[in-house]
């Protein structure tokens, strides 16, 4: 066969021509129905109770497929509290307390605020990362697109002209993504567990600081995964070595026998940034 005679690549329109074609249809009592909707063009039905598997892989797809294109080959996730705020800010919380719980909770807060600087200083590490030979970026920076640590993250591979990824999710209150994230990389979640998935699909190392019921969430499912062999070690990095022995007594889990003594080392304890930096090129140049 020639050339000239090679055949089409595919002989059905594209779904979009589809789509098109059929806001032009004549109106009449069926057309107008919402049962000759297209299926994927039909919001209600989507949202139908029993379409929830669809919408689960839905969510599962439209990322991977996104950060496919971008050539995203690896993340460096960044966990942590929503509510520390940036060292600039922090004596304002302090000024705004009415109580004395309030103002001791402000001085807790106040005391962790250097954490956004370092999440900042090892964004910026992580995004110094070359490409690789098929084009692939690596350790590109993924947050949950919030303020606070993840605000840092972002802040950081945007310092050095980096895109950077936002994992966001729909919340009773309004949390829109923070400003540093890459547009075309922030992404909003219905479902936690497909967000979390995502956080892990391409996570090379893991930076925990301190935070809240969703970072124990985000980090002890973390730790179970790779205790349970689900996936392969990598490094996670815990700061805030303070904070953590104050609310979590790993010794007395491994003393009462509910995990392993070895358990306690799936984490590595970091405050600074430049040293969590050496560690994750260590762990890689010695695997």
């Amino acid at each position: 066969m020639t050339a000239d005679h090679i055949p089409p690549k595919r002989i059905f329109p594209e779904a979009k021509v589809d789509a098109q074609a059929a806001k032009h249809v004549p109106s009449s009592p069926q057309t107008e129905s919402a049962a000759y909707k297209l299926a994927y063009q039909d919001t209600d039905f989507l949202l139908r109770q029993d379409l929830r598997p669809v919408r689960f892989q839905l969510e599962l797809l439209k990322p991977e497929l996104l950060m496919n294109e971008a050539n995203i080959g690896s993340t460096f996730v960044f966990y942590g509290s929503a509510r520390i705020p940036e060292p600039a800010k922090a004596d304002a919380l302090l000024a705004g307390a009415q109580t004395d719980y309030q103002r001791k909770v402000a001085e807790r807060l106040k005391a962790k605020s250097h954490y956004y600087d370092i999440a900042r200083q090892l964004a910026r590490h992580a995004s110094r990362c070359d490409c690789d030979e098929e084009g692939k970026k690596h350790f590109v920076v993924c947050s949950g697109g919030g303020p606070s640590v993840m605000e840092a993250a972002n802040r950081g591979a945007q310092d050095e002209g980096k895109e950077s990824i936002g994992l966001n999710i729909v919340l009773p209150h309004e949390q829109l993504p923070n400003s540093y994230v890459t547009p075309d990389l922030s992404f909003q979640f219905h479902y936690f567990a497909l967000r979390k998935m995502h956080f892990l699909l391409r996570a090379r190392a893991v930076a925990v600081f301190p935070g809240g019921f969703g970072t124990f969430d985000e980090f002890f499912e973390l730790l179970t995964l790779i205790q349970t062999g689900k996936v392969r070690p990598l490094p996670i990095l815990l700061f805030g070595k303070d904070f953590w022995t104050r609310v979590i007594d790993f010794e007395a889990l491994a003393e009462e026998g509910v995990i392993s003594p070895g358990d306690v080392d799936l984490f590595h304890w970091c405050e600074d940034a430049d040293e969590a930096w050496k560690f994750v090129r260590d762990y890689y140049e010695n695997d």
